[in-house]
């Protein structure tokens, strides 16, 4: 204690040396100076104000500025990421700021998410004197004008990715007016349902939708079968009459080959042909028939038959199927 008093003071133990009022000073000031080094993380940004006012931006790493207070660094995380919740948050100060009016009249209970980062540190620390109240207050009138714009079926059911869509660019463009320095990322819908006293007439209304779908599915199952079944009968029907035109038009071809051969035996023996087509024809005709023969010789009483002599048996009602195709090739050569 001695040898440190020895050193401030000055010759007969009065007053302090004047180096070390130097060397305090000296100590001092660096100390000062040494308030200006700062180090910012990578996924921060320093915003630099001079006196309080802006001065600059500045990235990751280590910098400095003018010492305290003629600088000071304010630092801004710009790449997390910041969650607001409106609608259903318990104890909040609006209880009834998820309730909302939908364009055809009607109230929806609406729950949502905005998820946000900050894209200007310097716009969002001066532009706007709370950011984070901002983007809620911009959010919940956003998310307002576009379900007044929408009917409450479609922010039921399948609209709601549209509704997220237009309340996102909206909140941007509010946003930019605003100057806040915030870029929104996603606006996502956590909850939308009717009011609590009319959630089961919408609980009937669903179910109803539900089993008009169902019938819709099996009217368009039904659908399905009957017109491949009648695409299969057409088909089939195509088909045969397909084979039958082919089965026609050979036959056709055949008679006109044979009728050519006759005509050509014909010209060459008019007689003898139309004499052995005569004769063909009537055994063809007479085979299939019921028949007596009479021979009248030397006959001169009245010849009797008996009742049934020419009653056809049931063997002979029905022709046999060439019968009329026979009967056409033998008329073709007398005509």
């Amino acid at each position: 204690m001695g040898e440190a008093s020895r050193l401030f003071r000055g010759p007969g133990g009065q007053g302090i040396r004047p180096p070390a009022v130097w060397a305090i000073m000296a100590v001092g000031f660096l100390a000062w100076t040494l308030t200006g080094v700062y180090t910012v993380q990578a996924y921060q940004e320093a915003v630099i104000t001079r006196f309080g006012g802006y001065s600059r931006s500045v990235g990751p790493g280590l910098h400095y500025h003018l010492p305290i207070p003629i600088e000071k660094a304010e630092l801004v995380s710009v790449t997390n990421q910041n969650k607001t919740v409106i609608g259903g948050v318990p104890g909040a100060e609006a209880p009834d700021e998820s309730l909302m009016l939908t364009g055809d009249e009607n109230i929806v209970d609406l729950s949502f998410t905005v998820q946000w980062h900050v894209s200007d540190a310097a716009d969002y620390l001066f532009k706007v004197r709370d950011p984070s109240d901002a983007v809620k207050a911009v959010a919940e009138s956003a998310m307002r004008e576009v379900v007044g714009r929408s009917d409450l079926k479609s922010i039921l059911t399948n609209g709601r990715g549209e509704v997220q869509s237009e309340t996102l660019s909206l909140m941007q463009r509010i946003l930019d007016r605003y100057n806040a320095g915030v870029t929104i990322d996603a606006v996502q819908i956590q909850n939308a349902n009717p009011p609590a006293e009319v959630v089961p007439a919408y609980q009937d209304i669903a179910r109803a939708g539900q089993d008009a779908q169902s019938y819709i599915n099996d009217a368009n199952t039904y659908r399905n079968r009957v017109v491949n079944e009648a695409k299969g009968d057409a088909a089939k029907i195509v088909q045969a009459a397909q084979g039958y035109r082919e089965q026609v038009v050979r036959e056709a071809q055949g008679q006109a080959a044979r009728f050519n051969q006759l005509y050509a035996q014909y010209r060459a023996a008019p007689a003898v042909t139309r004499e052995r087509l005569y004769i063909e024809t009537m055994q063809q005709v007479l085979s299939h028939s019921r028949k007596v023969i009479i021979d009248a010789k030397g006959a001169t009483a009245p010849i009797i038959l008996p009742p049934d002599a020419f009653r056809a048996s049931a063997s002979a009602q029905t022709p046999p199927p060439s019968a009329p195709a026979a009967a056409a090739q033998s008329q073709g050569p007398d005509q």
